[in-house]
């Protein structure tokens, strides 16, 4: 699914350029990259659940850590089977067994993933883009690996929400993830009063074929003077952005 990312900061924010934080990072940095410290090849486990990161549209972005963990991991749970078999495709990884895991079957995949695992199979879990687990199925599996005792280990990567984040010009010192939000109703109502009426720069995705309804309900909700920097295509070759009031993009 092609998804867009929208940043709403606050018009009180303070300002972008500020020294950060170092909280004593530079000495364990430093330990970290040298020759006695550099990380070895973990195995892939048996009875261990891996998240793995992917390319959330250039396919350049994918680790050496994710590509061997697919490579060597048992199944691939999948949030769109057809989508992860034309990743694995083009990035040569072979034959895998690819298990459909969304949003429609958790009742049945969850527990048939959670029997693998414990019969002391590996999984790697992926999302259609991104780092699974966020606004996706991926989380249901994880809060019942947590209760049953099976080990979750993440192999960190692309996400869209950080990569947005990151060059979108915003002061996102501080910042809040919304995801999703509900189609219609109420619940999508008091969620767009409560992200208009948050002071920290808020990230939220949306489908492209949404993304003026949202625009139009936040302009609605007391947004519309907020800056905002919506992004499509993100890493791609024909990535978009726009950045401007609320009301400006609505009404480009």
């Amino acid at each position: 699914m092609m998804r867009l990312v929208a940043l709403a900061a606050s018009l009180h924010a303070p300002p972008l350029l500020r020294p950060p934080l170092r909280l004593g990072l530079r000495a364990g940095l430093t330990r970290a990259c040298s020759s006695d410290a550099r990380p070895k090849r973990s195995p892939i486990e048996g009875g261990t659940c891996y998240y793995v990161s992917t390319p959330i549209g250039n396919l350049e972005d994918i680790t050496v850590r994710a590509l061997r963990t697919l490579k060597e991991a048992d199944y691939v749970a999948s949030e769109d089977t057809r989508v992860t078999a034309t990743l694995l495709r083009a990035l040569d990884v072979g034959s895998k067994k690819i298990l459909p895991h969304h949003d429609f079957n958790l009742e049945e995949s969850v527990p048939k993933l959670l029997s693998l695992l414990t019969d002391g199979k590996s999984v790697a879990v992926v999302s259609d883009a991104g780092t699974p687990g966020i606004s996706d199925p991926g989380l249901a599996l994880a809060a019942a690996c947590a209760a049953k005792g099976v080990p979750v280990v993440s192999v960190p990567g692309p996400c869209a929400a950080v990569a947005a984040v990151s060059v979108a010009g915003v002061s996102a010192g501080e910042f809040v993830f919304a995801g999703f939000l509900a189609r219609s109703g109420k619940a999508r109502r008091e969620k767009v009063a409560e992200l208009c009426n948050e002071p920290r720069a808020v990230v939220m995705y949306e489908a492209p074929h949404r993304v003026v309804n949202t625009l139009a309900d936040l302009c609605a909700g007391g947004c519309a003077e907020r800056g905002v920097a919506v992004a499509r295509e993100l890493t791609k070759l024909h990535e978009e952005w726009h950045r401007g009031s609320v009301r400006d993009a609505y009404t480009r």
